[in-house]
């Protein structure tokens, strides 16, 4: 159900990004005890104002109110993507290899599901599209099918004085 409900709003809210010279970049949907919050994050060249996030709630508060997706009470939160920006989208992956990632898998690859280290490739094998991430000198394959969340990070940076 949440994947068919991210899809939907996703369907109905990259046009409107698109209109406004934005792109959409991630849709997460979570159910909370009384109502829905549907969390979308916008990119743009130059950075998303706090004007844009404004812009395309309204439009797409109308056009959810319309739908009733939720059947009820939500909450839409939109924002810029941050310093910890999602990772979703195939295009996404290619474009920011190299990058430093965080990677939670829904099952576990050699042992783990919680993988932080360097986004090494992106690529289309036998068994469907793989991430190939470096942590700690070592490569670790991980199908996108699998892959819960992932997000960019930066390293703390600690200063001494």
């Amino acid at each position: 159900m949440y994947d068919d409900l991210r899809n939907k709003i996703w369907e109905l809210a990259e046009p409107i990004a698109l209109s406004e010279g934005m792109e959409l970049i991630h849709v997460e949907c979570l159910k909370m005890h009384t109502r829905w919050v549907f969390r979308l994050f916008l990119d743009k060249e130059g950075g998303v104002t706090l004007d844009d996030c404004t812009t395309i709630s309204n439009q797409l508060g109308d056009i959810l109110d319309i739908h009733d997706l939720s059947r009820g009470p939500y909450t839409l939160e939109v924002s810029s993507p941050g310093l910890d920006r999602p990772v979703s989208r195939d295009q996404d992956f290619v474009r920011f290899r190299g990058a430093k990632v965080k990677i939670k898998t829904h099952v576990k690859i050699d042992g783990m599901k919680n993988f932080q280290g360097r986004l090494v490739d992106f690529t289309e094998e036998g068994c469907g599209k793989v991430v190939q991430v470096e942590v700690s000198g070592k490569i670790f394959k991980i199908p996108k099918d699998e892959i819960a969340k992932a997000n960019l990070f930066e390293e703390e940076t600690v200063i001494l004085e």
